[in-house]
């Protein structure tokens, strides 16, 4: 009867043990009142993440008692630690709620009676006027850096302003630019300024959780996305994709600032 029931012992913690080392993939579903889509999923625990998709799907692998993460800009952070529930059932679902900023309240300027006549008499200013006030039409969109206007001051030479000779109105800016280099070094510098504010725009956006789950130093942060827009293919892998292919191009990046680090102390 002894040896039963530490049989039975031993097969229960053998059990136990099994769970623990377990790895299982977890199919799981987000739902919010807000967007489920490009919603974080990080295992912090086994440093792998994912993105959810249009519906709020996702997969993830995970085992007994990893944390796992869920963060994006418009819900709050969550943490769910894996239980055998979750492992057992291999899916999972997770309420997320809204993000909510709530501002202090702020009075400026007068305060409005809702009485028309009154409150148009205690209105101190006139409102600004723009182009569209006065019918002109006017730019609306990105304004242009001191580089991209100085590249467009100096002009770009094209072999049809040769014309221009035929009739005495050859362009000569952009010759004397494209013979000097002007033009040539102008373009460069648009194109770096470009892809400088690219990839401070990823790490404002996706660093936090990026770093969660692949961790370096303070002072190594900046160099490491230095490093990324560094690559010949940073805008191509990252202007204008998902946050799900960014991510699959820091990652790679990440393993190569690992390996470069590593070969520079040996």
């Amino acid at each position: 009867m002894t040896k039963i029931k530490y049989l039975l012992i031993l097969l229960f913690l053998v059990y136990c043990q099994s769970l623990v080392s377990q790895t299982v993939e977890i199919q799981g579903k987000i739902k919010s009142s807000v967007d489920v889509e490009n919603i974080h999923v990080i295992n912090k625990t086994a440093k792998a993440y994912t993105i959810t998709s249009k519906i709020g799907d996702f997969v993830i692998k995970a085992k007994l008692n990893d944390t796992i993460v869920f963060s994006s800009i418009q819900t709050q952070l969550k943490a769910i630690v894996v239980d055998e529930e979750i492992i057992n059932k291999k899916t999972i679902e997770v309420n997320l709620e809204e993000q909510v900023n709530q501002l202090d309240e702020v009075t400026v300027g007068k305060i409005l009676t809702g009485d028309l006549l009154s409150d148009i008499n205690n209105t101190e200013g006139e409102p600004p006027i723009n182009f569209f006030d006065v019918g002109i039409p006017g730019y609306t969109g990105k304004p242009a850096t001191q580089s991209e206007r100085r590249l467009s001051e100096a002009g770009e030479f094209k072999p049809k302003m040769l014309l221009g000779l035929l009739g005495g109105g050859l362009p000569l800016n952009p010759i004397l630019n494209g013979i000097s280099g002007r033009t040539k070094m102008l373009k460069q510098r648009v194109e770096i300024e470009a892809k400088e504010e690219l990839m401070y725009s990823i790490k404002s956006r996706l660093s936090k959780d990026f770093l969660m789950s692949n961790p370096l130093e303070d002072d190594m942060v900046m160099d490491f996305f230095y490093f990324c827009a560094d690559d010949e293919n940073f805008v191509k892998h990252c202007k204008n994709q998902t946050d799900f292919n960014i991510l699959i191009f820091l990652r790679m990046k990440y393993r190569q600032y690992l390996e470069n680090l590593k070969t520079t102390k040996d």
